[in-house]
């Protein structure tokens, strides 16, 4: 299995991109908010309980789908450093303890297209970070912006590219052939 990691902050464009990706390769698509709706039902927003359950959905997902061969899943993710790594090696061993590739891709945007992208009601609809002040709050908590550690992340500025194009170099940089 081949797992499209794509990770950036919010409003980068991770879902718009991811769709386009699987358009492209008709790989599976496992957008991170599903597993937060699935918990959300029953535990508030950053509870112990909450986050403990949607880590462990998305390890589960990912690696069933690499145990039982499903050639490609691309996943998204709000990668916070340095704290989210165990959580990211953890996903990765998952997928290679099946023989799976791992293909990193950092989403990301300047402040400005950040700010004009969150505030839409599309974003407040699906449970999204969708106002400036949980965007600025996450930001000044956390560090969105860089890189994995220690393993090649594809890096993507989005700020002027359409979706197609940051999907198109994805695909191609990963030799990603349709499913």
């Amino acid at each position: 299995m081949k797992l499209i990691f794509i990770y950036g902050p919010p409003g980068a464009g991770k879902l718009t991109v991811a769709e386009e990706v699987r358009r492209a390769t008709a790989f599976k698509l496992f957008d991170n908010h599903v597993s937060i709706a699935c918990v959300e039902a029953v535990f508030d927003f950053g509870t112990e309980p909450f986050g403990r359950l949607v880590g462990q959905i998305r390890l589960d997902v990912i690696e069933e789908a690499a145990r039982h061969g499903v050639a490609g899943v691309i996943f998204t993710f709000v990668y916070a450093y340095p704290q989210d790594t165990p959580f990211v090696e953890k996903i990765c061993a998952a997928v290679e303890r099946h023989g799976g590739e791992v293909c990193l891709v950092q989403l990301t945007c300047d402040k400005n297209s950040l700010e004009r992208r969150v505030p839409v009601e599309s974003r407040a609809r699906r449970g999204k970070v969708a106002t400036l002040e949980l965007l600025g709050e996450i930001m000044g908590r956390h560090d969105l912006f860089s890189p994995v550690p220690e393993r090649e992340s594809l890096e993507i500025d989005n700020t002027d590219l359409a979706p197609e194009e940051a999907a198109r170099l994805v695909v191609e940089h990963y030799d990603l052939k349709h499913a």
